[in-house]
């Protein structure tokens, strides 16, 4: 895997990607997409790791999608560009793994998208966020009309969408679309953290929260009960038997990751 823009690394059993595009503050262009849609299907294809984390280089996490490769877009042309950074971050939502955002600068219009996309997002202090969408007569195109909705509420997501004002890493904390803040020097640090030690958890379980959570947040509640109930059940077959064992016997789990 030769990219161009993002930065792969592994640290055991986490994923470590970097947008590298610092003297375009990491705007998103067509070469990022593509990369990210072959670096999406090498995880899901060879399961090299059991978390992944996204951070920026530079100044940004990522400062929006490339104007210039929009200025000249027709109407459908502008739809196809839409459709795609939806359906490539649809897949970044979908990995069976979490991921963590770790938002070091600006994460603007298609940062903020891409932030939104991941599971948990950790900030700088310096870090800030925005969809300025409306200041160039547009609105968020890679779903951001609907997933600052659902991560912070109708009147929050309207109330920043509608007036393109930015917000600073501490109001998003207060407003819950951030979970946690970092000193810069710290936050790649805090990152690999929490991802280790969700690494370290059982497997089958962390996966399976997950999609429970992402899949139940939309559904029926009853359905959503249902569908909780015999994943939990499920987990009995292993390595929930391991987990409670290991607990009533004062050890360590000895899970497949963990090995």
């Amino acid at each position: 895997m030769n990219y161009t823009i993002l930065k792969p690394q592994q640290f055991g059993r986490v994923g470590l990607l970097t947008l590298s595009r610092p003297a375009s503050l990491n705007a998103l262009n067509s070469v990022f997409f593509s990369e990210l849609i072959d670096y999406l299907d090498y995880i899901l294809t060879d399961e090299p790791f059991d978390v992944l984390v996204i951070t920026g280089e530079g100044k940004a996490f990522a400062a929006g999608a490339d104007i210039s490769e929009m200025v000249g877009l027709d109407p459908n042309g502008a739809r196809r560009f839409s459709e795609r950074g939806q359906q490539t971050f649809l897949m970044l939502e979908d990995l069976p793994i979490p991921v963590i955002a770790a938002i070091n600068g600006y994460a603007l219009g298609g940062g903020c998208e891409l932030c939104m996309a991941c599971d948990i997002r950790l900030a700088s202090f310096n870090a800030i966020f925005g969809q300025p969408e409306v200041n160039l007569g547009l609105v968020p195109g890679y779903a951001g009309t609907q997933r600052l909705s659902r991560l912070i509420g109708l009147g929050g997501a309207l109330k920043w969408i509608l007036s393109g004002l930015n917000m600073d890493a501490r109001e998003a904390y207060r407003i819950g679309l951030v979970q946690d803040l970092s000193e810069p020097e710290k936050l790649i640090e805090d990152a690999l953290t929490l991802a280790r030690r969700i690494a370290t958890r059982g497997l089958k379980a962390v996966r399976t929260a997950k999609m429970l959570l992402r899949k139940g947040i939309d559904m029926n509640f009853q359905k959503a009960l249902d569908m909780e109930k015999e994943h939990f059940a499920e987990l009995f077959n292993d390595e929930g038997i391991e987990g409670m064992k290991a607990f009533l016997e004062k050890r360590k789990p000895s899970w497949e990751n963990n090995k």
